[in-house]
């Protein structure tokens, strides 16, 4: 019988593909607009999120549970425009900060101390995903109110280093290995 945190966990498997996925979507939406630093910024999320799900599969192999891989929720596709694109990716990464504090506390409430020792990577990860999305939010913002010019953006991602670099030697092994 699983517990409630590793019944958790193996939910938050779908919400991680779901993620990616996702990312996915906004990545390709990029690339049919010619913007390459925007849709490679989203596709790389989008391994990133995959990695968190092998992440927990893995954590759960390594504890006896044998995970299911689930099916994922419906993704959206369209879109009127880049802000949007990125105010679904802060939707989305706030979402997630609230079902990982969830996880925390779960495994705390369980008095699991290996996975609320798990979980803490994922808190910071999250710090800095909210973070991260919320700055790309405000450069779209600022460039399509002064002339609508999305190549500020690109510049913007050229020049700055945005995102997980996927050499963190503290982050949880995947499953399979991270991509």
């Amino acid at each position: 019988m699983l517990s409630k945190f590793h019944q958790a966990l193996s939910d938050q498997v779908r919400n991680e593909f779901t993620a990616s996925q996702q990312y996915i979507a906004l990545a390709v939406w990029f690339d049919g607009q010619d913007l390459p630093r925007l849709a490679a910024h989203f596709y790389r999320q989008a391994l990133e999120e995959r990695n968190h799900a092998m992440m927990i599969v893995q954590y759960l192999l390594d504890n006896g549970v044998q995970p299911t891989i689930p099916g994922i929720a419906e993704v959206r596709n369209n879109f009127k425009d880049p802000a949007e694109l990125v105010e679904l990716a802060l939707k989305q990464e706030r979402a997630v900060t609230e079902e990982v504090i969830g996880l925390a506390k779960t495994a705390r409430d369980e008095d699991d101390y290996k996975g609320e020792q798990f979980m803490q990577w994922f808190l910071k990860e999250q710090v800095e995903e909210v973070a991260q999305m919320s700055t790309l939010l405000n450069v779209i913002r600022r460039a399509e109110g002064s002339a609508g010019n999305l190549f500020d953006v690109e510049n913007y991602l050229a020049r700055e280093s945005v995102g997980d670099s996927g050499d963190d030697p503290l982050a949880p092994r995947a499953a399979g290995g991270r991509l």
